[in-house]
């Protein structure tokens, strides 16, 4: 098999090396792809927007798949365009993705379809959003209706924040707090049949102990051991199943990665947000942990044959996958600082180093945007996997350098989704 991984961040690059490892993919290709990715990959220079561009270099190499990673180029038809000219491809058409491309959207189809979620209310103006705040109470949670990088959501305790928040964006959804911990499911899916990966937890703020500004995530870790032990078959049928009736129903068939991003409250796992792709960071460690061969899950869901294929299995071990990030980041980005020290950390047992956003300058490796590499670490459970992780990030050095402290920490399943500024 010949793949073809459209983006440029740190899910590609994850996504790259799961299918390099794959004994039935012979070739893997990236457009445009990042430095990491070249050791693994034949990179492209081709915008990734551009779903024509997308096509021809499919066509042109021959490949058997193709894999959109990020949310925008799918959101605008990039899929499209290649299921157009004949080739299989991993990921929802532009109709699809509005699952992500629009929270109004995604909390109808949810109400249609009966899926535990927040109440919420979509809102255009100040006097709206004013109401929909005193119906709702605090802690307040608003969402940019528009696609945002992970950052479009403000959960606070401070009205003055909601409102501010809620004035930037425009169309905005406002929804009731879910309290508990946070997790990340990924399913599998080719318009009818889903297979559910291994739960993750995702840090998202920028700071220890879940304090600061919202991020694109900070790390993550996968298994759960704290997470009740048929979470994923639970959400299959409760959330997944649901929702791919309701969007063939809508005559939008969702074949690609649905991501369902819960909360697991006092009264079950409820659903934060749907993404149509694969988290990042948070599928990395899942990723690592996956004894089934990528390629044959992707390509069967892109075919529509996943029932034909095995469930995905899994190793028993533990990953954990810690985001290095640049100075200034969330709010603004350094770039062009040099960093050291990469192939001392990926030389590490059991240890990834993953691109996000770097660049090359002459023979130095630079950043070149806010989430700078991740170290990913694969242990026998997850304290051990926490400690190679760790250890291999203190060998990664840049000027600002931002990392947190406390992923897959004690107490695990708190830190993230219980806090609120």
């Amino acid at each position: 098999m010949k793949t073809l991984v459209i983006g440029t961040g740190g899910r590609e690059h994850a996504l790259a090396l799961a299918l390099a490892r794959d004994p039935a993919v012979r070739e893997v290709h990236a457009a445009p792809g990042n430095p990491g990715m070249a050791a693994v990959a034949t990179l492209h220079d081709v915008d990734p927007m551009s779903g024509t561009a997308v096509a021809d270099l499919a066509l042109s190499l021959g490949v058997d798949l193709v894999v959109v990673g990020p949310e925008a180029p799918l959101v605008a038809g990039v899929a499209d365009a290649v299921r157009d000219r004949g080739i299989a491809v991993f990921g929802p058409s532009a109709a699809a993705a509005r699952l992500e491309g629009s929270k109004a959207f995604s909390k109808d189809v949810m109400e249609a379809a009966g899926v535990p979620t927040a109440r919420a209310r979509t809102c255009t103006t100040p006097a709206e959003v004013a109401a929909a705040l005193d119906e709702f109470g605090a802690p307040h949670v608003v969402k940019d209706d528009a696609l945002a990088a992970g950052k479009g959501v403000v959960v606070t305790r401070a009205r003055t924040e909601a409102l501010t928040h809620a004035n930037a964006c425009g169309c905005v959804v406002v929804e009731e707090f879910l309290d508990g911990p946070e997790v990340s499911l990924f399913a599998i899916c080719d318009g009818t049949t889903a297979y559910a990966l291994q739960p993750a937890q995702d840090f998202k703020r920028i700071f220890d102990g879940g304090r600061g500004p919202n991020t694109g995530g900070m790390g993550s870790y996968t298994p759960l051991t704290w997470a009740q032990p048929d979470l994923a078959s639970v959400v299959l049928e409760q959330v997944v199943r649901p929702t791919l009736a309701e969007m063939a129903r809508r005559g939008a068939p969702f074949v690609g990665c649905l991501y369902v991003g819960l909360a697991l409250t006092a009264t079950g796992p409820r659903v934060i947000e749907f993404n149509v792709r694969f988290g990042d960071p948070d599928i990395q460690p899942v990723l690592a942990v996956l004894e089934s061969p990528l390629g044959e899950l992707l390509a069967a869901a892109a075919n529509g044959r996943l029932a034909d294929v095995p469930p995905p299995r899994f190793r028993d071990a533990a990953a954990v996958t810690v985001v290095l990030a640049s100075a200034g980041y969330p709010e603004s980005s350094s770039k062009g600082d040099v960093i050291t020290g990469v192939d001392r950390a990926a030389a590490g047992p059991g240890v990834d180093v993953i691109h996000a956003g770097t660049a090359r300058a002459g023979d130095d490796l630079v950043t070149a945007g806010g989430r700078v590499l991740a170290v990913r670490a694969v242990g026998t459970d997850v304290a051990d996997a926490r400690a190679k992780a760790y250890a291999a990030a203190d060998l990664v050095s840049f000027d600002g350098l931002q990392r947190r402290g406390d992923i897959a920490a004690e107490p695990l399943g708190v830190v993230e989704g219980a806090s609120v500024r």
